[in-house]
């Protein structure tokens, strides 16, 4: 059937080389794991951590952030074998399109590009604020029309702060992956220092009574806050959409994308225990809980400095979402279901320019317009929906005998994919149902472009059937 026709590994690895101009191969193991951290750390640690505490789980929050991360350790290590055996640009979508077939593959596609559009545009709006705060530290103060989302009954019409954000980093990544990689990694070894200053100073602070009751709001609680701070992980996808564009994939792929984030993992799990330690988590409802927390102990000259790391941290997790996201455009264009524009590559930067501005446009009006409540909740529901289905996918190619003999295996295998599933599955029924409303309106929008478009210009329409024998 033509809706679910197939490209096979062969073929996608194929493709990555017929091009005359192609995406350069200049990245190691070191640079996918500063890749990894830098999108993970950011706007979850430095943000959400606050209101998880005080509206779901209180102390609790250590659980919640180690149920997000047998999610998503699961689902790493079902994407490190997708990386590993199809080291092409495209992540889960380009793994459904070799599973799952065509219109799986642009539904998940489709699903991505809201997952990183709105991502991108979630931790803008957070590095906007913090920024801000930063800026108002030296007596500077922005005119409130344009320092926030479209909200003209609180005087804000458009957030000007997040959309100077998005044009930096577009800027950036269009000078190619290399040079965005390097800038990524000074920002990430930046925040890591700053996150550890707080564990350091913050550990001799922390009051055990303040961890009681551990678990005010009950279990229910602890799993509605697993889902919230669940956007606190998403980044690690993002590493895999690089693929084309690293050495030896099948060793460094798997390695970038675990260590990362079991390297966030443990400092999620060390930040919330220490931050509700010092806190009592009632009073965490705050936008700055990292910083509210320091000055909470009279340790100011810190929590200044806490401000520059959560703003170095959301421009590395905005620097991968937009490269994710330029990259994703690439891969689906160059199979025909978006105007081939989106895929051309640049023959001096060797960088997709045209997607990398049409992705600034996008980012850049939800950004501006947008609250980042309603951002964070929808690029949930986009990423566990990518997460589920490359779980199942990879059932489907060892059943099928379609894994690589060589790179990354997901162990116990049908176990681990199956518990991806599960777990993912779980956090995304805590989801509120306005959530699923519009992730079910997008849905519907990437069905009619499909059927208006993409089927029609697929590449594979071009792929002529074998002329059959008569007589």
């Amino acid at each position: 059937m033509a809706l679910f026709r197939k490209k096979s590994i062969e073929t996608l690895i194929k493709e990555t080389s017929q091009k005359s101009v192609t995406l350069k191969k200049e990245l190691g193991a070191f640079d996918l794991t500063m890749l990894g951290i830098g999108a993970i750390i950011g706007t979850g640690i430095f943000v959400l951590t606050g209101v998880a505490a005080a509206e779901h789980a209180g102390p609790a929050l250590v659980i919640s952030f180690v149920m997000s991360a047998i999610a998503c350790v699961f689902a790493a290590l079902c994407y490190a074998e997708f990386a590993s055996t199809v080291p092409v640009s495209g992540s889960a979508y380009t793994y459904s399109y070799a599973t799952f077939g065509e219109l799986i593959a642009w539904i998940l596609g489709w699903d991505l590009i809201l997952e990183y559009g709105l991502a991108s545009s979630a931790v803008a709006v957070g590095w906007s604020g913090y920024f801000q705060g930063f800026l108002e530290g030296f007596g500077i103060h922005l005119p409130k029309a344009l320092s926030g989302a479209y909200d003209p009954a609180h005087g804000t019409y458009i957030n000007i702060p997040a959309i100077f954000a998005v044009l930096l980093i577009t800027l950036l990544i269009t000078q190619g992956a290399k040079k965005s990689a390097r800038f990524n990694a000074f920002m990430v070894i930046l925040k890591l220092a700053i996150v550890i200053l707080f564990i350091v100073v913050g550990v001799w602070y922390v009051k055990p009574e303040n961890w009681t009751p551990f678990m005010p709001f009950g279990f229910q609680g602890v799993a509605t806050g697993a889902a919230t701070v669940f956007f606190a992980y998403i980044g690690f996808d993002a590493v895999s959409s690089a693929a084309e564009e690293v050495k030896n994939p099948q060793r460094n792929m798997p390695i970038g994308i675990i260590t990362s984030l079991l390297i966030c993992t443990v400092l999620y799990i060390v930040v919330s225990a220490i931050l509700t330690g010092i806190v009592p988590y009632d009073q965490l409802n705050v936008t700055n809980p990292v910083a509210f927390a320091l000055k909470f102990i009279h340790q100011d000259w810190v929590a200044g400095l806490i401000s520059i790391g959560a703003i170095a941290g959301m421009t590395t997790v905005l620097l991968v979402m937009m490269y994710g996201q330029t990259r994703l455009f690439y891969a689906i264009s160059r199979d025909g279901l978006l105007p081939k524009r989106l895929s051309r590559v640049s023959p001096e930067k060797n960088t997709p320019v045209f997607s990398s501005w049409v992705s600034f446009v996008a980012v850049s009006i939800f950004a501006g317009l947008i609250p980042l409540g309603q951002l964070a909740e929808l690029t949930n529901i986009g990423t566990l929906f990518a997460f589920m289905t490359v779980s199942v996918g990879i059932l489907y190619i060892r059943k099928n005998k379609m894994a690589s003999n060589t790179g990354f295996k997901v162990p116990f295998v049908p176990v681990v994919p199956i518990l991806a599933f599960v777990f993912c599955g779980y956090l995304v029924l805590q989801l509120p149902a306005i959530t699923w409303q519009f992730f079910g309106i997008w849905l519907v929008i990437g069905l009619v472009v499909y059927f208006l478009y993409g089927r029609r210009h697929s590449g594979l329409n071009e792929q002529k059937p074998p002329m059959r024998k008569i007589g």
